[in-house]
């Protein structure tokens, strides 16, 4: 089975049917999305096949760029681009497979291949009848088509997984961002498209396909148990990144009819079992996968940049900066397929302003915590303005930052006497505050934009209208949680409102050295200084 000629993907079509095709499909413009049963695999799969197309099909400059994005190449096209690379694509035979070992690993026993699922329950959880929530058996057979879309998973996302077994050239778990046309309609050639880098933006040298600097399976691991066996962005060929193989795995294919437990169809190769070997690709220092945004202490450049990760609480506008803007003097680097869109790519005249999709593991150490997937706005900013507009951003997320901190603070001294004794989760406050301050901040972000084209800041009443809207969610937020609950006796009442007028207190402040305060009198200084 070869993963670049064989129909195995699921597709869905404009008519809303379902097909498993050959990957050179993707060109048909009745091919509008992919259709895979776990949300997880839906990404790994725009993932694998950007990663094709950067590989075998990148554009030599905009203009190539954009003429493919408004026609795209026919099946004999794309099978001709595909042809010199596909012997590294196969999943059987003698010779070297897809993003597994070149050694067969004979000497390893055997691991269940639902473990390659990476919010399975591990051998301790299933050992101590720990797996309550996430359970058991969720993956025991696979057909090869998912089990081989469950590695790459894996090795693009590849988490810590105990001693030696390395994680992913991203860190574990990482946030992987994506530019997708507004309407949904768009044919998915045009989705996958957006996130193609022609080659005049992203250069390098042409890749070898039979070298292992490019696809790593096709040569021996370097193994990673002594020092000095790092791996560094100066080793490898830059699309390296697309391919980069961290853990040591093997699949161990049966020639059985069954059912998939992960696609529900009937299969004839199926896999139960992989071998895996710790000590495999050890990735160390600075990248640049284009897909993934990076942050960094803009005071120590030099110092390791850091992608950034699904955390507890879900993906909101407080990191929505680095997620769309790259303004390396702030120490904020989007996805190089953002910055691409951004200086690039927005000359193709859509209709309508794209969205930029977010998704992603939250991972604590080993254990999935949940998947993240979101859709945010992504402005047309010039580069020239970026830090700029960074700035203003971040400006607008510590005020929120603030507001957030005092209202879960207040809430805490209104339930609690001694509110700093208690550890209890309060995140479902932050979810609440984020959710329903989402829609101000992004329309003080549009109008910040519109004001920056012309040379002009946040204007002094949307900066008010805009903390306005923060201070009657602020106290909402208080009411709902510290007042709404049955009041027991009269001190308790009394402590509960002392809380509230605490909050107002901060929120409504005249101080001018309250952070609020500050905020409104720095537009209005400016507004002033610029009169001048």
């Amino acid at each position: 089975m070869n993963l670049l000629q064989q129909p195995w993907l699921p597709f869905r079509m404009r008519d809303g049917t379902e097909k498993v095709l050959a990957l050179t499909s993707i060109g048909d413009p009745d091919v509008v999305d992919f259709a895979l049963p776990r949300a997880d695999f839906q990404g790994a799969a725009y993932q694998f096949t950007i990663g094709v197309l950067q590989t075998a099909f990148a554009p030599q400059d905009a203009a190539e760029w954009r003429e493919r994005f408004r026609q795209s190449p026919s099946v004999a096209q794309l099978q001709a681009v595909f042809e010199p690379m596909a012997h590294a694509f196969d999943l059987l035979g003698d010779g070297p497979l897809f993003m597994q070992d070149l050694d067969p690993l004979d000497d390893q026993k055997p691991t269940p291949v639902s473990a390659l699922l990476i919010e399975a329950p591990g051998a301790n959880g299933i050992r101590h009848n720990t797996d309550h929530f996430i359970k058991r058996g969720i993956g025991d057979v696979m057909s090869l088509e998912m089990a081989a879309l469950a590695l790459f998973t894996m090795q693009i996302n590849a988490p810590a997984g105990g001693v030696g077994h390395r994680v992913g050239l991203r860190g574990g778990g990482p946030l992987t961002t994506l530019v997708l046309p507004a309407n949904s309609d768009y044919s998915l050639w045009q989705k996958l498209w957006l996130n193609v880098i022609n080659r005049e933006m992203w250069r390098y040298d042409d890749p070898d396909f039979h070298d292992g600097r490019l696809f790593p399976w096709l040569a021996p691991t370097r193994e990673s148990q002594k020092k000095n066996s790092e791996i560094y962005q100066k080793d490898v060929h830059p699309l390296h990144m697309f391919w980069a193989m961290p853990r040591r795995i093997r699949l161990l294919v049966d020639q059985t009819v069954c059912q998939c437990q992960i696609s529900g169809r009937e299969t004839t190769l199926s896999v139960s079992q992989y071998r895996t070997k710790n000590y495999g690709g050890n990735y160390s220092g600075n990248w640049e996968h284009p897909l993934t945004p990076y942050k960094w202490d803009p005071k120590k450049p030099d110092e390791e940049h850091l992608s950034i990760k699904g955390q507890p609480g879900g993906i909101n506008y407080k990191i929505w900066d680095v997620l769309t803007f790259d303004s390396p003097n702030l120490g904020v680097r989007c996805a190089s397929v953002v910055k691409h869109y951004q200086s690039i790519a927005l000359k193709a005249k859509l209709n309508e302003l794209p969205r930029l999709w977010v998704f992603g593991y939250d991972m604590d150490n080993m254990k999935a915590r949940g998947w993240y997937s979101v859709a945010l706005p992504l402005f047309e900013v010039e580069h020239s303005i970026q830090d700029e507009i960074v700035s203003e951003v971040q400006r607008l997320q510590k005020l929120a930052n603030d507001a957030l901190w005092h209202t879960r603070a207040q809430i805490k001294q209104a339930w609690f006497e001694r509110p700093g004794d208690i550890k209890g989760d309060t995140s479902f406050i932050d979810l609440a505050f984020w959710q329903r301050s989402e829609t101000s901040f992004f329309i003080a972000v549009e109008q910040m934009v519109a004001q920056a084209q012309h040379g002009d800041q946040l204007a002094p009443e949307q900066a008010q209208r805009w903390f306005e809207q923060l201070q009657r969610l602020c106290l909402a937020l208080f009411d709902e949680y510290a007042l709404s609950a049955e009041l027991v006796n009269q001190r308790d009442m009394a402590k509960r409102i002392k809380a509230r007028r605490a909050l107002q207190g901060w929120l409504y402040s005249s101080n001018d050295k309250n952070p609020v305060r500050k905020f409104i009198n720095d537009y209005r200084m400016t507004t002033i200084q610029d009169a001048v």
